[in-house]
């Protein structure tokens, strides 16, 4: 990471004229100007004067309760300090800042997008798929010739859920009563038709476009116009010769924007993901430098990184409606340029619940990363997101409960949080052209709040990790997103095979030993017990590793604090 130049802000540059109708009236201050004809009493304020009298006053309400039993200094004796500290630390902090860009909205419509629906790898090559983008439940499926299908995810006939189908030589099959759909949604079969009748041209089902883009399927929402195959995105680097990457998909039990806010902090990354990995340490926390690039209707860009990183800055860059990547370019001594890359792509999948497809790709590849299996950076990120999630799901609560905009709720940094601020802010423009949002200075809220349910933990969570679901259940009644097993397992093929066979190996290996011991006792010959007591002991340990294995898989993380 390269040395970026912190933003300077010049207090003078706040200083301008606001007229008498602007201003509230205690905050007037009198100035007067003589003519030959008369006397004239002018009213001038400056912004920043008020902007720090209104910005002291509130803080004073908010901390007046700590100022009355803390020592030191009084509330008079702080407040000046204070306001003038809080415009070098806090985003926001002036009037300038906080007026720059207000109330602009730009043309904005949620349903012309394309959204990341899953890993092209993961999709079920025997059942169909049903997922959720914002509020609209649709089904995915692969037909007969390897053609990706997607459709509205109810049957028309009596709105039962397609997604809990099966498909049929290719097509979907509705297992209520067994109508089935093919290609561009025209249904053409209806067991209980009488013979020779026709099937009627109104049973038939929506249909979405989707694509297979850079191993991502995407869908394409809007119901009035075609799709703009323009807007789907293209991420240079995985076109790269040589370009490896790690990619999973994530279930999580919060808002999509808490989900984007979280990823585009690294200033929490050393804190929360202590030693997770082999470069977070909590002792290198610190304060971060970040310069804004570029803003656009549709998102921003820019540049951060750690004081002493001065040449290889990370870029970073968010694009409607809910792609981040995080790039890094670094030169190594024979003057090869390798490229880096942490790829976001963050589905609303629902009030309160979202779908991530994270990709971690390089054109280096790590020695190390060889000698370890695709399960075990799986099971790595899925304890990265354990670790948040405690975070950011009462953050979401939160949000809906006080039911304020952002910038009333966060204490936002210029050395931690600019990402944050400038997302927010962005959500103010488009904010209007969504089923619901949470803006810097504007909020809409879902009509309808998240339900979701409990699902089985410990020993039955075990068991059914060696049956993983495909279908799904209503909107109201859905897993619990805060359990592995359901968050990622089921949606990944990779950690589904892992699973299933350590699960074999398991009760393979117990069985062993279980015989192994039984021959002990029985036989006479003393070098024969020593030999299998030896063997039984191994084949347990064997077994055991294989269930700390499936643990690593479909348990969660809990941190040593926590436990009980």
């Amino acid at each position: 990471m390269a040395f970026l130049q912190p933003f300077l802000y010049d207090s003078s540059s706040l200083t301008k004229r606001l007229s008498h109708s602007q201003l509230p009236h205690k905050y007037f201050t009198n100035t007067t100007t003589r003519t030959r004809r008369r006397r004239t009493t002018k009213t001038v304020i400056t912004v920043k004067e008020l902007f720090l009298k209104q910005r002291t006053q509130k803080r004073l309400i908010q901390c007046s309760a700590v100022a009355e039993v803390g020592g030191g200094l009084s509330i008079d004796e702080k407040k000046s300090e204070e306001s003038e500290e809080d415009q070098k630390i806090l985003l926001g902090s002036s009037v300038e800042e906080e007026e720059k860009g207000e109330g602009i909205k730009v043309e904005y419509n949620w349903k012309e997008e394309w959204y990341p629906l899953y890993l092209t790898q993961d999709v079920p090559e025997d059942a169909p798929l049903g997922l959720t983008v914002f509020h609209k439940q649709i089904v995915l499926y692969k037909d007969g010739n390897g053609v990706f299908q997607c459709y509205e995810d109810r049957c028309p006939h009596r709105l039962a859920k397609l997604s809990e189908g099966q498909l049929i030589d290719g097509r979907l099959e509705c297992l209520y009563h067994g109508w089935q759909f093919e290609g561009d949604g025209k249904c053409v079969r209806i067991p209980q038709l009488p013979t020779g009748a026709k099937i009627p041209r109104s049973a038939c089902v929506r249909t979405y476009e989707v694509k297979d883009s850079q191993g991502v399927i995407w869908v394409w929402m809007s119901d009035k116009n075609p799709p703009n195959f323009d807007k789907i995105p293209w991420f240079e680097n995985f076109a790269r010769p040589g370009f490896q990457d790690v990619s999973t998909i994530h279930e999580l039990p919060y808002d999509h924007s808490i989900l984007l806010e979280n990823l585009m902090d690294p200033a929490h990354v050393p804190i929360s993901h202590d030693r997770t990995d082999w470069m977070s340490k909590r002792e290198d926390a610190q304060a971060l430098l970040f310069k804004v690039l570029e803003r656009t209707d549709r998102g921003f860009a820019g540049q951060w990184g750690r004081e002493q990183d001065q040449d290889t800055p990370n870029f970073l860059r968010f694009e409607a409606p809910c792609v981040l990547q995080n790039n890094r370019e670094i030169v190594d001594k024979n003057g090869e340029t390798h490229y880096f890359t942490g790829l976001f792509l963050c589905r609303p999948a629902g009030q309160g619940k979202s779908m991530l497809i994270v990709r971690f790709g390089r054109t280096k590849t790590l020695l190390l990363t060889k000698f370890f299996p695709k399960w075990y950076f799986h099971q790595n990120a899925c304890k990265v997101f354990e670790q948040d999630m405690g975070f950011l799901s009462s953050q979401n609560e939160v949000l809906m409960k006080e039911k304020v905009p952002t910038k009333q709720l966060y204490l936002n940094i210029r050395s931690s949080d600019t990402w944050v601020a400038e997302y927010r802010k962005w959500m103010d423009k488009v904010g209007h052209g969504m089923p619901y949002h949470f803006g810097h200075s504007t909020i809409s809220l879902p009509k309808e709040p998240a339900v979701v349910e409990h699902a089985p933990a410990g020993f039955v969570a075990g068991i059914s990790a060696s049956l993983p679901a495909k279908g799904g259940l209503g909107i109201m009644q859905a897993p619990n997103l805060s359990n592995r097993y359901f968050r990622h397992v089921i949606h990944c093929k990779n950690c589904r095979t892992v699973v299933k066979a350590f699960e074999f190996w398991k009760n393979a290996l117990s069985i062993v030993a279980v015989a192994s011991a039984a021959l002990a006792v029985l036989v006479t010959g003393r070098q024969w017990k020593v030999l299998l007591l030896v063997s039984t002991a191994f084949f347990s340990a064997t077994a055991y590793a294989c269930s700390s294995a499936i643990a690593m898989n479909t348990t969660n993380f809990i941190r040593i604090h926590r436990r009980l």
